[in-house]
This record gives C-alpha cells, structure tokens and sequence, in this order.
C-alpha cells in the first residue's frame, strides 16, 4: 500500500509539473486577485476537477475512451479549438487591468476552471494513458492509495501555485512578469495543440 502511494505521488507529481493551462490560470488568479481567499474557487474547482479525472482514470473509464477512436477524435478536436481560444485570450489579457477592474469573479473563475481542466485533451490523455494504465498494477487498497496519493499531489500543488502567484502578484504591481508570463503560456498552449495534432495523425 505504501509502495503504491509514493509510487502514485511522483508519477502525479511529474504529470501536473510541466506549466500548462491548468497551472497557468490557477497561478494567474492567486496573482491578480486581491487575496489568497478570493483565488479559492480556482484552486478547488480544478483540484476537484483533476480528482474527478483521476478517479475515473484510476477504476478503469479511461479505457472505455481509448477504445473507441470517434470519442477519441471527438475530445482532441474539441480540446484543440479550446486550447487555440485560450492561447488567444491569454496572449491579450492584461493582469494588471483585471486586478484593479476585479473581473475575475468567483463564478468565473469557476467557469474557467473547470474549462482548461475538463476540455483540455493533453491532461485528459495523461489521466486515462499514463494514471489509468499505471493503476492496473494494484488492486483493492493498493489502487485505493494509488489513487489518493494522485489526488493529493493536485491539491497541494494547485494551492501551492496561487500561493507563489499571490507573491509575485505583490512584488510585480505592474504587471509586466505576469505579461511575459502569459505570451510564453501562450506560445505553449500552441505548441500543444501542434504535439496533440501531430500525436494523433
């Protein structure tokens, strides 16, 4: 049980590390919301997001979706038309704006959330590929601790996140790092929809 465990935490740990959209927003939203409590809705709607993700993957859902190639297709299509959207907002958002106008709302941090969590086929497809398969190995309260130790590692590092956000978003009042931040996130949005693209052709 304890094997499984560690071995659940740094495979998890290696998935979420990576900067992605996911990770991009929740540290956006502790860096330009006025406290750490205001970013709350975005930190819990996608750990909650991922730990929905995870468990499915985990109790065998994900096989049903790489089984059949046209719900495949489906959700790389989807999920590479929303990436190319979300690389376009983020190129032109302005952090320093939205801190002082406050339009990050609960709701819509929400909404936006469970967006770049649900309809992002890169960590969907390393859910159900690498989570999903690597659960095979344990049963009963091996795959059990598989399973929370995953869904731990995107708690913690999601909070962890919004936290640097938050003191970056302190020191930089300007905004100018959160700028570059969001060309290069950007740029990677992008170059992930080129990999997805490539991947699956």
């Amino acid at each position: 049980m304890s094997v499984a465990f560690v071995h659940g935490f740094i495979l998890a740990f290696g998935l979420i590390l990576p900067l992605g959209v996911q990770n991009v927003f929740v540290f956006n939203q502790g860096a330009v919301q006025m406290s750490f409590f205001k970013a709350l809705p975005a930190i819990i709607t996608a750990s909650v997001c991922d730990t929905i993700l995870i468990t499915l993957a985990v109790f065998g859902v994900s096989f049903v979706v790489l089984e059949f190639i046209w719900l495949k297709t489906i959700l790389i299509a989807a999920g590479t038309c929303f990436l190319i959207y979300m690389g376009i907002v983020t190129w032109r958002s302005k952090p320093a704006v939205e801190r002082e106008s406050g339009s990050f709302t609960a709701k819509k941090q929400m909404i936006f959330a469970v967006s770049v969590s649900l309809l992002n086929p890169h960590a969907i497809l390393d859910t159900i590929g690498v989570i999903g398969t690597s659960s095979l190995k344990y049963a009963g309260a091996g795959k059990a601790a598989f399973a929370i130790a995953c869904i731990f590692v995107s708690w913690i590092w999601f909070t962890s996140l919004a936290i640097t956000g938050r003191v970056i978003g302190t020191l930089d009042q300007s905004g100018k790092f959160l700028i570059v931040l969001n060309k290069v996130s950007a740029v990677i949005m992008w170059g992930t929809v080129v990999y997805i693209v490539k991947a699956f052709i």
